[in-house]
């Protein structure tokens, strides 16, 4: 911010990078558990192991927790007075 980006550019950087490890781990994570679905099957009892609910409802979940996770220190981000910041470093 103290060299010209916006509240705006800060809160969209922080959050990018933030959801892109998201997006990864949660695609990592489907491609595990589809991979490993026969070995799952012997633990999960009255689920299909491929059911396509269970897996969308468990990313999306993950999604909106990483979100909320990295808007927040985004928002801390934000308000940071930008001399302060330079001041501090």
């Amino acid at each position: 911010m103290a060299l010209g980006a916006t509240r705006r550019n800060v809160l969209r950087l922080i959050v990018i990078e933030g959801m892109t490890g998201a997006a990864i781990g949660v695609g990592c994570g489907l491609l595990g558990a589809l991979a490993l679905g026969r070995v799952l099957a012997s633990l999960v009892f009255g689920v299909h192991v491929h059911d396509p609910a269970t897996f969308t409802i468990a990313a999306a979940t993950l999604t909106l927790v990483a979100l909320a996770a990295s808007l927040v220190p985004a928002m801390r981000a934000c308000r940071v007075d930008p001399m302060v910041a330079l001041r501090h470093e």
